[in-house]
């Protein structure tokens, strides 16, 4: 086994000194198409970013934003700005205009890296703090001056300490309410340094790179881990399709990655099931364990080999992983490994490595680190709270919120119900926010009801919600699939609509028959397009809200009512007692210009 690294003090600017000392002639980091740069060249290109930040006269704790997708130049940029003591902001790349406006301008960031792709969204931002704008291709400067005392600062001399703050993460959750995650030097080392415990790791390891950096799970697990050891990171210069993961895949055969279950889930739906479902004896077999485990090792054979055949540890997080998908990959004997964890948390709370995964359990807790279930129930389900030196510092500026969440001796409060098992294997039960209290107090989990929805062969995705006491499904179908169903459909139904609607009353009561008394749905939402997710693809379940579609008409019908039918009868009625040429313009104008505005507001 390789021996632990353990950086001191547990800062970044001690892990990425080590590093580039240590593993100066090893290749570190490149796209997949790209020259790979040494260690010891990307600590050159850190030292001289950071001097060029320092010139902008920017010191000790100013923040610095980060709006990308993933790059080499990430890596840099981002070290540039930790390891001097000023405090990295990553920006999510899906973020809105809005959001990013929103972020920038809470954080107080100061200097700004974004990438020429996404240039366009910061175009008319009223950013007045913002001193400079790097492009993070190249590390040409697009605004703010340098001078020549700023220049004379000394970064070699800058000591970072393990309590300094170093990133403010906001968070793309379900709930739409994005705070920033205060986590320390100390929070982010602490679990680079840790995740050995599931997985070794060397110099000789090859990470490709799928999730976004601005994530803390690739952040810690995906790039400070493997940087720690001295391994070699790629990054796709497109985003991860089959086109482009394909032959990277062949041409790196990587030895670890990084993923989250949807990824995992398409392809067993596509490659897996879509094969053993087509008719009734393939279906026998497949149901059969005997064959069922022949089937999934040979499918896991060949998945192993597309990875590039040297696949030793595949992590999963982000999300629950569907149990079927789990088995497949079990059974297929592919190297795949669970984690749980928040932004809060940096984000690591238990794991379980490729030896250790027991079916639905994301395993135990990270060494150093406690969980316990706060006030469990009968079943022993409750609270999950964590107490450990990754635990977050604050939201920042927002202590009502930091109030909620941590106690008064350290604990935090994940905000999802789990349970341990006799060995300490802690299992998920969904969030606390998304749990349903039946018409007699018991707790109805969306998550377990959506996994079984899920396992339909047509269903791509679905949503559990509560309406009027009653459980709705949102369902997004794979219509290419229902056509064929639809095709073949025994009824003597002619009519295409009634027999979509035959099939979804026979899908519901299927699916009823599956599900315990107090879990009926009532009622089945197709969707027309797939939901909207987070970085980590978990849907935003808020949008679909009751409450949030309420919130919207409302805000809708406040701008209908200023364009009001009548106060428009009064625009085209007024021009009459008006000379006929300026009758003439009035008119034009409120037909090319206010009454389409007022038709587009109506549709809102």
């Amino acid at each position: 086994m390789n021996k632990k690294i353990e950086p001191k003090p547990l800062t970044l600017q001690s892990l990425i000194d080590y590093s580039v000392k240590n593993f100066s002639t090893q290749l570190s980091v490149s796209f997949v198409d790209g020259k790979p740069i040494t260690y010891k060249e990307l600590g050159r290109q850190i030292e001289e970013l950071s001097k060029l930040l320092y010139s902008f006269g920017l010191r000790k704790g100013d923040k610095v934003a980060l709006l990308s997708h993933n790059m080499p130049n990430w890596v840099v940029a981002y070290f540039a700005v930790v390891s001097k003591g000023l405090v990295i902001v990553p920006v999510l790349p899906d973020f809105t205009r809005v959001e990013i406006e929103n972020v920038l301008l809470h954080s107080e960031s100061k200097a700004l890296f974004i990438s020429e792709r996404l240039l366009t969204r910061i175009e008319g931002l009223e950013l007045p703090l913002l001193e400079a704008t790097i492009l993070l291709d190249n590390f040409s400067i697009l605004n703010g001056s340098s001078d020549t005392e700023a220049k004379a600062v000394d970064c070699s001399k800058i000591i970072v300490e393990e309590e300094d703050t170093a990133a403010i993460i906001y968070t793309s959750g379900t709930t739409g309410r994005s705070k920033g995650v205060v986590l320390s030097h100390k929070s982010i080392t602490f679990i680079a340094m840790q995740s050995d415990a599931f997985q070794s790791i060397s110099k000789a390891d090859v990470f490709l790179s799928l999730l976004p950096l601005s994530h803390t799970y690739e952040n810690s697990i995906g790039m400070l881990f493997p940087i720690m050891y001295g391994a070699s990171i790629y990054y796709l210069e497109k985003p991860p399709t089959a086109a482009a993961l394909l032959p990277a895949l062949a041409k790196i055969r990587p030895t670890m990655m990084l993923s989250v279950p949807l990824i995992m889930e398409k392809l067993y739906k596509t490659q897996i099931q879509s094969k053993f479902a087509s008719n009734q004896f393939k279906r026998m077999i497949y149901k059969t364990p005997l064959f069922r485990k022949i089937i999934h090792r040979i499918a896991g054979k060949k998945l192993y080999q597309t990875f590039g055949g040297r696949l030793k540890f595949f992590g999963i997080g982000g999300a629950k992983l569907d149990s079927r998908v789990e088995r497949f990959m079990k059974e297929g004997k592919f190297p795949y490994a669970i984690g749980y964890g928040l932004t809060e948390t940096a984000p690591l709370l238990a794991g379980a490595g490729v030896q250790q995964t027991k079916l639905q359990s994301t395993g135990f807790a990270v060494p150093g680190v406690q969980l316990k279930i706060n006030n469990p129930d009968k079943k022993g389900v409750g609270e999950i709270w964590a107490k450990g030196p990754n635990v977050m510092k604050g939201y920042y500026k927002n202590p009502e919120a930091t109030a909620e969440v941590l106690t008064a001796d350290g604990w935090f409060k994940t905000g999802d119900y789990g349970r341990f098992d006799s060995r300490k294997r802690l299992y998920i039960k969904g969030r606390i926010k998304n749990t349903i209290v039946g018409a007699s107090g018991e707790n109805i989990y969306p998550e377990d009801i959506e996994t079984i929805i899920n396992n339909h062969k047509l269903v791509v995705e679905s949503l559990v919600l509560e309406e009027d006491g009653f459980l709705v499904a949102k369902v997004l179908l794979d219509i290419e699939e229902l056509e064929k169903v639809i095709g073949h459909f025994k009824s003597v139904i002619e009519d295409k609509k009634e027999k979509h609607k035959a099939w979804k009353a026979n899908f519901m009561k299927e699916l009823n028959e599956k599900l315990n008394r107090v879990s009926q749905i009532n009622r089945i939402d197709i969707m027309d397009e797939p939901f909207e997710k987070t970085a980590s693809q978990k849907i935003k379940r808020f949008l679909y809200s009751k409450q949030h579609k309420s919130e919207h008409k409302k805000k809708s019908e406040m701008i209908r009512s200023f364009f009001m039918p009548s106060w428009l009868c009064l625009c085209f009625v007024y021009p009459l007692s008006l000379s006929k040429t300026v009758a003439y313009r009035m008119f034009s104008f409120l037909c090319q210009v206010l009454f389409p505005v007022w038709l587009i507001l109506c549709r809102l």
